[in-house]
């Protein structure tokens, strides 16, 4: 079988074809491609964030590894902690987020990857690293995609002196689209964990670095780090009637929010729901979700903050690995070259307000790496960025594929809408069909149209086992979309 990657970024995806071509298996390139995220897509991935991996091995079992952060095990005094906003320019609206140490959750996502790579890896940690180290070390060209993300997030990524350093020019001016982009120190940190192993990140220096800036103004303890477990969960499983026979949705189950709304979603929808019908499914799917606070805040929904990956190797196996830093703390830890997260200042994760969550439990995403098998042996490994459209981003492919059998690239690619559990408002990508479109506005006046694909409806990047064992994978052009 041909192996296949499909996910945000050139360099991401070279980096597990290198790991494929060096022997490793589906989990072992999703983390290679996971490594080279950090380089190459630093506003979307850090080696301190969380995530969630979706397996499916080569006979069809299929498990879900929840990586994703936690809150600490005991909150600090308001008043002593590093925790102040920034507004985020989207253009046409800001968003408020909460940065600095105090917005610092446990993270998850280097333990659940040492987890997924002592069961499932074929090549040592050392081969994993090795790409995202020579890109951090020779530089990533800025692509136009990440440039933008960067603007938008400025304030962020010039946050504090060392985050302007990583980010910007000599001038002070944020990297632009061609220039270089390089990471010495985190192609360091790479190098030093892939020889030693992952406990240089989780009890060594790196670990030591984050606590003691969380002295200074965060709630992370040495206890927070040694308490935290990946966990294997049993994925949430779904179906739709097709022409070759039911087909299998397998999703992130409980404590995530994502998968269960998916799945909420595929078991309302009539066979090969009208647009307009699809919209007020996701409006039940999502106003039931828990996701959806009784009070939500006035903010616009965000754009940002997560990536995807998804892999078969030549075996068989494949891997959907999603990814997040939220958008990132402003502070870089003297010596690696990493921002940690600020999932404690995300509204979605906080919904009932700051300092609000309970301590030391996983905190809900609307992360949701999926897989769908056919009887016929077609199998797909999908996943998707983009806050809360990733349940409606997903779903939408999903249906494409079973329901209306469209090719892979051609589900991606066809065009979405959603509606946004903060607002009440319906989004819609102004390329449907005219009779589609018609009914659409008939039904949604008020709808907010987008002239073309737009990274807000997610990212959806999968591959594909063909009946007869042919490989296929399709990247989502929203979100620079890049596959081998």
């Amino acid at each position: 079988m041909k192996p296949a990657v499909a996910c945000g970024h050139a360099v991401t995806r070279d980096a597990a074809v290198a790991v494929l071509e060096a022997g490793g298996s589906a989990v072992d390139a999703a983390m290679g491609a996971a490594f080279a995220a950090m380089v190459a897509e630093p506003v979307l991935a850090g080696l301190l964030g969380g995530g969630f991996l979706m397996i499916r091995e080569a006979e069809g079992r299929c498990h879900l590894l929840d990586a994703f952060v936690e809150t600490p095990l005991a909150k600090r005094p308001e008043h002593e902690l590093d925790f102040h906003g920034i507004d985020a320019d989207f253009g046409t609206t800001m968003q408020g987020f909460m940065i600095g140490a105090g917005a610092i959750a446990t993270p998850g996502l280097v333990p659940g990857l040492a987890e997924a790579h002592a069961r499932f890896g074929r090549v040592p940690l050392s081969e994993i690293v090795a790409p995202a180290v020579r890109a951090a070390r020779e530089g990533v060209a800025v692509s136009p995609f990440q440039a933008q993300l960067a603007e938008i997030v400025a304030p962020i990524l010039t946050a504090t002196p060392a985050a302007t350093a990583l980010s910007c020019d000599g001038e002070g001016k944020l990297l632009r689209a061609g220039t270089r982009l390089r990471n010495a120190d985190l192609a360091d940190v790479l190098e030093v964990m892939g020889a030693e192993g992952p406990r240089f990140v989780t009890e060594g220096e790196v670990a030591a670095a984050l606590l003691e800036l969380c002295r200074a103004g965060g709630h992370l303890t040495r206890d927070d780090l040694r308490r935290y477990r990946p966990e294997w969960r049993v994925p949430l499983l779904a179906t739709r009637e097709t022409r070759a026979g039911k087909a299998r949705v397998w999703l992130n189950p409980e404590p995530s929010l994502g998968g269960p709304v998916i799945a909420r979603i595929l078991g309302a929808a009539p066979h090969a729901p009208r647009p307009e019908t699809l919209a007020g499914i996701f409006e039940g799917a999502q106003e039931t979700s828990g996701d959806a606070p009784e009070n939500p805040p006035a903010n616009p929904p965000a754009r940002r903050g997560t990536t995807h990956v998804s892999v078969i190797d030549a075996q068989g196996m494949a891997a959907a690995l999603t990814l997040s830093n939220g958008e990132g703390c402003g502070h870089i830890l003297p010596g690696t070259g990493i921002m940690p997260n600020n999932m404690l200042g995300e509204t979605a994760l906080v919904p009932d307000g700051w300092h609000t969550w309970a301590p030391g439990i996983r905190l809900a995403s609307m992360m949701a790496p999926a897989a769908i098998d056919w009887p016929d042996g077609r199998a797909v490994l999908l996943g998707s960025g983009g806050s809360n459209r990733i349940a409606t981003a997903i779903s939408q492919v999903v249906l494409n594929l079973t329901d209306r059998a469209m090719p892979l690239a051609d589900a991606i690619e066809a065009p979405r809408l959603h509606w946004e559990p903060e607002t009440g408002e319906v989004d819609i990508e102004d390329l449907f069909a005219p009779k589609d479109r018609e009914a659409l506005l008939a039904a949604h006046p008020e709808a907010r149209l987008w002239a073309d694909r737009s990274m807000f409806f997610g990212g959806v990047h999968a591959v594909m086992r063909e009946a007869r064992g042919g490989t296929l994978a399709a990247g989502d052009p929203r979100r620079d979309g890049a596959v081998a």
